[in-house]
């Protein structure tokens, strides 16, 4: 029988669909902003709730016809729903008119899965690796060789540091004095984190990462083929992170013509991936297409 998964994450909502071999029968993102405006103890706001139902309807229609009836999806919800209040009703409302089940997941779970899933199609050298799981409300870590041997959630995700550092203008242009109380910020979530031994490789998954691997390599469509096992350098990120401080938000959606979507979030996505390199010790991270709905799908 054909399985899927779908992930439910601060910003994205993914939904992947594989045969009974595994092959790829459907792997779809939407940008919905799910935990946009939600602070650290806030509600999903209505227009996103509404967005996100939107998706969710097509997303199971989908994997309805081929195959898989809407209980039978395996769906989970990360970081912004285990900080929204209502999270909980707004999920009971979608069973209810959808018939999906969506479990909402701890940080450690989360990195679990985003391990077991990051790494699919990806050649990477003996010894430690580091994952990184940048998304809209958190960045989870994960450290391991053959297993797991550390798991950590940081409250830092690009649309939350977005919102606390980057206040912007009616432009969309952003306060330059929130860089530094950025990086700050970030240092300190990842000063909590033991990355001892050092990992002999980083591997980076999610939107953020994808995206700015698409602008690295050009392209005005997404690509899953060019940019699954592509590489990030830091160089390349503190480049990106100074391009994109002045911008307004037009032109930084003219930046990432294959996701304008995420554009605005990308400034705080770089600083984010930027420094967890110098943390890791490590000039280049090895870009992900895969993640948390390919570990769900084991």
């Amino acid at each position: 029988m054909p399985r899927a998964a779908i992930d439910i994450g601060s910003n994205s909502v993914l939904l992947t669909v594989v045969a009974d071999d595994g092959g790829l029968l459907h792997d779809e993102a939407r940008v919905v902003g799910l935990g946009r405006g939600l602070g650290d103890r806030g509600l999903f706001q209505p227009d996103r709730m509404k967005a996100a139902q939107a998706a969710l309807a097509d997303y199971v229609a989908t994997a309805r016809e081929l195959g898989v009836e809407p209980w039978s999806v395996s769906a989970v919800a990360t970081s912004a729903a285990r900080r929204a209040m209502n999270a909980e009703t707004f999920f009971a409302r979608l069973q209810r008119k959808l018939g999906l089940r969506v479990k909402i997941i701890s940080g450690d779970e989360e990195a679990r899965l985003t391990w077991l899933g990051s790494q699919r199609d990806l050649v990477l050298p003996e010894g430690p690796r580091l994952v990184v799981d940048l998304g809209g409300g958190s960045t989870e870590l994960v450290l391991g060789a053959d297993e797991v041997a550390e798991r950590r959630s940081l409250e830092m995700g690009s649309v939350r540091l977005t919102e606390a550092f980057f206040t912007a203008d009616a432009s969309g242009r952003v306060d330059p004095s929130g860089l530094a109380r950025a990086r700050q910020h970030v240092d300190m979530q990842l000063s909590t984190v033991s990355l001892t031994p050092g990992p002999r490789s980083v591997v980076g998954v999610a939107g953020t990462v994808t995206t700015l691997a698409t602008v690295k390599l050009g392209l005005s469509a997404y690509d899953s083929t060019a940019v699954h096992s592509s590489r990030l350098t830091r160089a390349e990120l503190a480049r990106f992170v100074d391009d994109l401080l002045p911008m307004t938000s037009s032109q930084r959606r003219a930046f990432a013509p294959a996701s304008p979507e995420r554009a605005d979030y990308l400034l705080a996505g770089a600083v984010i991936l930027e420094r967890t390199l110098a943390a890791a010790r490590r000039q280049q991270m090895i870009v992900s297409d895969r993640g948390l709905r390919y570990g769900l799908l084991g």
